[in-house]
């Protein structure tokens, strides 16, 4: 169906009111359900650049020909504002998307919230990927459909070329020694062994979730061998050094996609990224999945991600078919819908993986497959209302560490030092 996002009207007209973009506040006259339907509205972000809700959105309307979905479409980078600022105004949109766990954990303390323990337990607890993220002394408040993690992105020509067999079983030591041998230069063209992309979750977050560390303890002495080993490779020359990444905003897609890196540390949602660009002829590049390499040789793979999620606005008009939405989303029939267009679901099972791997253009091999089943799956950053003010320290700090106006050792005791007293208080 061709739907309205309603927040497009909504939030236009408020705007010079000084008014919120909610679905109950007074403004133009809303959109209607057809007869007899019931209209069900979703807060989303970016909803035209964002397939897997129009994916889902029309698979749940085709199994429930009585409901219509109305997108409450905001953009990416005001969405945690735009709906916080929604919720304390009164709005009544239905279902809620949950961006990241930090914001859901404030949602959730303020009563904004309604809790959904009976749509989790249909679901089923043990197959819902990252939802431990969303309890709250045993209480569910929202239900995570998608669920993101980090793994190795590499491109198998260049190994080839290289004479290296695929990357299998890394430890960062012999990634590191890998990328070297990966690294050329000819006719002023230089290939890179990897690329680290300029955010601080691919040192901090990786070397939090491989220690089984706390970002918000205010001791990071545990980052230290993670730094240690992107700055070995910035100064080698093995990867785009820090400084020029970020001047110059190179896309992380376009030094895979070229072929200018033959490995990258990556999140899944890139998947859907790079098979669109095979498919609409902008790479391309022969490329393969291994597991995120690993600080100890023991076989088990750790890394970290970060789950979406759907919850029910406390003040929400058709509470009962939100719920029904959300069982349906975060069950297996939404996982396929969105399995289809290559985001990765929460709920994980063999049809659900089978579903992902019929995906036109994505790696089959052995290794591809491994990596998505990682042993273990960190949170990107712990659930906490220090968690948004240590984030800012530590951005700050990893940058200073990166272009070496801090040595690593300085960094990590200014972080320490900055997040014990400006954050927790001691």
């Amino acid at each position: 169906m061709k739907r309205t996002t309603l927040a497009a009207i909504a939030l236009a007209v408020t705007a010079g009111l000084g008014l919120t973009g909610c679905a109950g506040a007074a403004g133009p006259a809303e959109p209607q359900a057809a007869e007899g339907k019931t209209r069900l509205t979703v807060s989303v972000w970016n909803y035209e650049g964002t397939p897997e809700f129009k994916a889902l959105f029309d698979g749940y309307e085709a199994a429930n020909p009585t409901v219509d979905i109305e997108p409450v479409d905001i953009l990416a980078d005001d969405y945690p504002q735009k709906v916080t600022t929604m919720l304390a105004g009164g709005d009544t949109t239905d279902v809620l998307t949950m961006k990241n766990v930090i914001d859901y954990s404030r949602y959730a303390s303020n009563g904004q919230l309604q809790e959904i323990n009976s749509v989790v337990d249909k679901v089923g607890k043990d197959n819902l990927a990252g939802l431990d993220a969303f309890d709250i002394d045993g209480k569910y408040f929202a239900a995570p459909y998608r669920q993101d993690f980090w793994l190795l992105y590499y491109n198998k020509d260049l190994f080839k070329a290289a004479g290296i067999e695929e990357p299998k079983d890394l430890t960062w030591e012999k990634y590191t020694e890998i990328a070297k041998k990966l690294t050329t230069e000819a006719g002023g063209k230089k290939t890179y062994g990897t690329y680290h992309h300029i955010w601080r979750s691919v040192v901090q977050a990786i070397a939090a979730a491989q220690n089984g560390a706390d970002q918000n303890s205010g001791d990071y002495g545990f980052m230290e061998d993670q730094y240690n080993t992107a700055l070995d490779l910035q100064k080698s020359g093995t990867t785009l050094d820090f400084g020029t990444a970020k001047s110059q905003k190179t896309s992380y897609r376009t030094m895979f996609e070229t072929g200018q890196a033959a490995m990258m540390p990556m999140g899944t949602w890139y998947t859907a990224g790079i098979l669109q660009a095979k498919k609409d002829g902008k790479t391309n590049v022969n490329w393969g999945l291994a597991p995120l390499p690993q600080k100890n040789d023991d076989g088990k793979v750790t890394t970290f991600g970060s789950p979406t999620a759907f919850a029910v606005n406390k003040n929400a008009t058709h509470s009962d078919e939100a719920k029904k939405f959300i069982e349906w989303a975060a069950g297996e029939e939404g996982a396929k819908a969105i399995s289809k267009i290559g985001v990765v679901p929460a709920l994980q099972n063999e049809s659900v993986t089978a579903e992902y791997f019929k995906l036109d253009g994505l790696p089959t091999d052995e290794l591809s497959k491994k990596a998505f089943a990682p042993d273990q799956t960190a949170l990107e950053m712990p659930v906490s209302d220090k968690s948004a003010a240590t984030d800012k320290i530590l951005n700050q700090e990893h940058d200073l560490i990166m272009v070496g106006e801090r040595s690593v050792s300085d960094g990590l005791a200014e972080m320490g030092k900055r997040v014990t007293s400006e954050v927790l208080g001691k």
